[in-house]
């Protein structure tokens, strides 16, 4: 006991000597960063020269790399900060370029680009010049028509401007949210709830991939895009949200990866999947009244901390200015390990998106006076202490502080490490060089602003809104929706079904069958399959073990519902283990 409280002890001094560094870094730095954020907004932003209203710059950079841009995922998220700190009182003075946003993405949408029209998948297009027009360059879009750019943009936009509208309502102005707001955010909350299964580009724009991160921030906009429109009296279409949100949280969960410990952040490329997307999932669809869910990945979930552990621990090799440090000490990371561009470094967003997981794993900890160490946990638990075990550690417990007071230090670590790393001025790049931790790459990168600001409200305490994530379970029939890493129940064993199958755009496959886990024949509650390796569709469903069962696949489009040909497929499920059903369309 006595070392247990003298190790709580020494580590109390740690992060109060390391805490006095970050102090001064975080009162330096917050003021930089809003200033850097604001002048990259046009029309007035000092380094925002010819962008309309409203509208983000990426960076000034217009030459290796041209960041001279507008990107509709970049701009949401730099927007959502903004959006925060209006809402929460901080700055009032911040409505005007709100408003200018709004009327920016109005526009937008409308644009039509090399990805469609508004109503042909055009709200896919990642980024515009800053002028609003279209960006015609050379892309690296899919080439089949029928599957164009799946972005997150749309869902992220929508859940900025709902932020914004529950503001306007609390505040009696719901005409502006049903008039002005509203057509803005229906537009990409239905291209969401059509399109979210059509496999896309990852988050980093390199390779065709499902993206966690781009999932996650579906599944988020749809649950608020439903409450929103129940607030509001569009009821018509909370059902179809809803039902598509519930669909997207069960794909999330194919994500993980169990004897790799970690979500896998993309399904292709040729990667290990370890990368910064998942933790920049989990800190923006943190939900504060949603505890530790897996499920939706909360940052103090045990799937998101033993993601988080597999990331950062991938970059403690790789990079020379992360020598030395101790295996469970704070090292600066990039997107992913396998990253090549401009030459692989750090990036500032992706580190400060490792400190913020984890103070948002500290707010909840010490809200509900308890942390939980599951099996797939522990690992990341036993970096800052060997002995813990599996259980449930109170707040009164000498545990409880040495993880609490351990997890404190690496965050703090995590942002003296940007400290290091950040020029005087306090200018933020996009990347710091792995060998000499020298800023390169883009400068004044907006998001490394808006990450800093994030993560500085994180470490002081403070909350995002609520979203709808509390109690949220996932089908039983969800592949890996088990949540801490539990096993299928008894007598079922999992089946995954994989059956080619091309289709148009908006067009998707569904399953069912003869038996309760596939919906008993039902069109309306069929389960859609995942197009992440199209044109194979897949899902996997937990059967009763040692059963004969039927089943059909189905095609949904534009209300109409097509059966496959008699007669039904028909197979034997084993009586333990797994089973892979390889079908083709007919």
């Amino acid at each position: 006991m006595h070392t247990i409280l003298l190790t709580a002890l020494t580590l109390c001094a740690a992060v109060f000597a390391q805490s006095s560094v970050v102090d001064s870094f975080v009162a330096s730095e917050s003021p930089i960063a809003k200033a850097g954020l604001l002048a990259n907004i046009g029309p007035s932003g000092a380094k925002s020269s010819g962008a309309k209203a409203g509208v983000v710059i990426a960076s000034p950079s217009n030459t290796n790399p041209n960041y001279l841009f507008t990107w509709t995922r970049d701009s949401a998220l730099v927007y959502k900060t903004i959006i925060d700190q209006f809402v929460r009182g901080e700055d009032t003075s911040l409505r005007g370029t709100i408003d200018n946003y709004v009327s920016s993405q109005a526009f937008q949408q409308q644009v039509s680009n090399p990805s469609g029209s508004v109503s042909s998948g055009g709200l896919g297009e990642p980024k515009f010049n800053i002028d609003i027009s279209a960006f015609t360059g050379a892309w690296g879009r899919p080439q089949r028509v029928t599957h164009p750019w799946l972005a997150d943009g749309p869902a992220l936009r929508s859940t900025a401007l709902i932020t914004y509208a529950n503001w306007l309502i609390a505040n009696s102005n719901t005409t502006f949210v049903t008039s002005t707001l509203w057509p803005i955010i229906k537009l990409d909350l239905d291209y969401v709830a059509s399109n979210w299964n059509q496999t896309g580009f990852d988050l980093w724009e390199e390779v065709q991939s499902s993206s966690f991160f781009t999932s996650a921030a579906q599944h988020r906009s749809l649950r608020q895009g439903a409450a929103l429109a129940t607030a509001i009296g569009q009821t018509s279409v909370v059902s179809g949200y809803t039902t598509q949100a519930n669909n997207v949280l069960c794909f999330m969960q194919s994500y993980w990866n169990p004897s790799g410990g970690y979500m896998t952040a993309n399904t292709g490329g040729g990667r290990s999947g370890k990368d910064a997307n998942t933790a920049l999932a989990s800190i923006h669809t943190f939900d504060p009244t949603a505890g530790c869910d897996s499920v939706t990945f909360q940052p103090c979930s045990d799937k998101a901390l033993a993601s988080l552990k597999v990331y950062v621990d991938s970059f403690r090799s790789i990079y020379s200015i992360n020598s030395g440090a101790a295996s469970n000490a704070a090292v600066a990371t990039g997107r992913y390990p396998e990253d090549s561009y401009f030459g692989g470094n750090p990036w500032y967003l992706t580190t400060a998106a490792v400190a913020e997981q984890l103070y948002d794993a500290l707010i909840v900890w010490k809200k509900q006076g308890s942390l939980n160490v599951t099996s797939v946990s522990l690992p990341f638990f036993q970096q800052f202490s060997s002995s813990v075990a599996v259980g449930t550690y109170a707040s009164t417990t000498t545990t409880f502080t040495t993880l609490t007071t351990s997890v404190q230090n690496f965050a703090e670590g995590t942002l003296a490490v940007i400290a290091k790393y950040t020029p005087s001025n306090g200018g933020l790049s996009e990347q710091y060089i792995k060998t000499s931790g020298v800023p390169t790459s883009a400068t004044d990168l907006t998001w490394s602003y808006a990450s800093m600001l994030t993560a500085f409200a994180s470490r002081s305490g403070v909350v995002p809104e609520a979203w709808g994530a509390s109690g949220l379970v996932a089908s039983a029939s969800c592949g890996g929706a088990t949540g801490g890493g539990g096993s299928p129940s008894a007598g079922t064993v999992q089946v995954t079904f994989n059956v080619q199958a091309t289709t148009v755009f908006g067009e998707n496959i569904y399953l069912t069958g003869s038996v309760d886990a596939l919906q008993n024949w039902s069109p309306d509650n069929a389960m859609i399959l995942s197009a992440a390796n199209y044109p194979t569709w897949s899902i996997t469903v937990s059967l009763p073990a040692n059963t004969a069962i039927q089943y059909k696949y189905i095609r949904k489009f534009n209300g109409a519902v097509t059966w496959e040909s008699d007669p039904n497929n028909s197979k034997t499920t084993p009586a333990s283990g797994t089973l892979t059903i390889n079908d083709t369309w007919r």
